[in-house]
């Protein structure tokens, strides 16, 4: 077995294995500050007496339209500068924005303090993924992003069953404030422990090469039907992914009378150590049928996809609040099993300098369709129909969103069509021009 303390430059602690633990942790405080506001909706609903839209708003675009927009520009940075310290600055910066939700008076200045928790946390996620990628060899990469991408999964974990229970014992305004502190604790470490590692420096073939403009970077990802299809396939996953765990916690409260800190246990395990286990499954099966067959990290997010259809119906119209958690498990499960497979592969469609702004401009399009329609929809559409519905209005709302893993299915089938003969033709192209830039 290789020593990772020995075989990847960049690191000072300890080898990638540790740089990866890291990364993941940020990840994981990033997804407690982003989803905490999930598990804290009905006491802000009832604080500010604000609308199902209005909390529509407040979790899907009013973050993810700077979280989505940011994240390009920060990820030419990234293919540029020294990704650790950029990390750094952004963890910072969404941390102390999350500690300032919590001290806020008024609805317009929490939703500002949200508009910058967006914007530092569009500067860590490219950067570490390419990081990552440059840690572990190709063969490896799916399983690493995977694990990366569990920090998700265990960040619902702990917004939810902490953030439940201490929402529950001192407010709403005290579980933003705990949040937001392990970020800065996290921002120290990252920068007393690790170095940014060399680029290419797990690549078969590693080229020096100039990082290329932003619209060279458009242009290769466009001619790349792989990862046209790719994008439609986890753009679809993100919508229904994010309007589920937005407001799974508001329909277990309205419509089967669950208590905060229920709700954030219920979340807890499902999201958290269900999905975290799926997550990783998910990377770990892509990267081992992979090497037989790269379609298998279409084909494993597709699956992903397509098992929550026949459970959808169960989860959101039971009575029974036992069913509508069983057949929870599933769709909640699986809303991140896609990540680890579909960065791995689109990080293999361009070259080298590329990658951290190949992977914005997919979280750019899954964050403008997925983080900020998805809720969005499913708060109008409640709204909407609850005059003919009453408090069932949000169970349907949900149930329709689901149509956007039936899309996913088709999106990520299609990519399978293409991919072997996209990423073949991107490892044979001749390459860029030698530079030290």
């Amino acid at each position: 077995m290789t020593d990772d303390r020995t075989s990847v430059p960049g690191r000072i602690v300890g080898g990638r294995n540790w740089v990866l633990g890291v990364l993941t942790s940020i990840y994981l405080v990033n997804f407690i500050d982003r989803q905490i506001l999930a598990i804290l909706l009905p006491q802000v609903k009832a604080e500010f007496d604000l609308s199902d839209t209005a909390l529509g708003l407040l979790v899907g675009p009013t973050f993810a339209f700077f979280y989505a927009t940011m994240g390009v520009p920060l990820a030419l940075l990234a293919d540029r500068v020294n990704r650790r310290r950029l990390i750094a600055a952004s963890l910072a910066l969404f941390s102390a924005m999350t500690i300032a939700c919590g001290l806020v008076v008024q609805f317009w200045q929490l939703a500002v303090a949200r508009i910058l928790t967006g914007v530092g946390e569009a500067g860590t996620g490219p950067a570490s993924q390419t990081m990552i990628t440059d840690l572990y060899p190709p063969e490896r990469r799916a399983r690493a992003q995977a694990v990366y991408a569990t920090g998700a999964n265990l960040g619902v974990l702990v917004a939810f069953a902490a953030g439940g229970a201490i929402a529950e014992a001192w407010g709403w305004r005290t579980a933003f404030i705990a949040a937001g502190a392990p970020g800065l604790v996290l921002t120290v470490v990252l920068l007393a422990t690790v170095r940014d590692p060399q680029r290419g420096a797990s690549d078969p073939a590693a080229v020096h090469e100039d990082a290329p403009g932003f619209a060279t970077v458009m242009r290769q990802l466009w001619h790349s039907r792989a990862f046209r299809y790719t994008a439609l396939g986890a753009c679809s996953t993100c919508f229904t992914a994010y309007a589920l765990g937005s407001f799974f916690p508001l329909f277990l409260s309205r419509s089967h009378g669950l208590s905060t800190s229920e709700i954030g246990i219920a979340m807890a395990l499902i999201m958290g150590v269900c999905g975290g286990l799926a997550t990783y499954m998910a990377g770990h099966l892509a990267d081992r049928f992979g090497r037989q067959d790269r379609r298998w990290y279409a084909w494993v997010p597709a699956l992903a996809a397509l098992a929550p259809l026949p459970l959808a119906p169960i989860c959101f119209l039971a009575q029974d609040t036992g069913v509508a958690l069983a057949a929870a498990i599933v769709p909640l499960s699986l809303t991140a099993a896609f990540i680890g497979p579909t960065i791995a592969v689109v990080q293999r469609l361009v070259p080298l300098r590329s990658r951290a702004t190949a992977v914005a401009t997919l979280i750019l399009i899954d964050n403008v369709v997925g983080l900020g329609l998805g809720p969005q929809f499913v708060g109008l559409a409640s709204d909407l129909w609850k005059p003919a519905l009453g408090e069932d209005s949000l169970r349907y709302a949900m149930l329709a969103a689901m149509a956007g893993s039936a899309v996913s299915v088709f999106g990520f089938v299609m990519a399978a069509r293409h991919l072997r003969a996209d990423i073949d033709a991107r490892e044979t192209a001749a390459p860029a021009p030698a530079s030290n830039g």
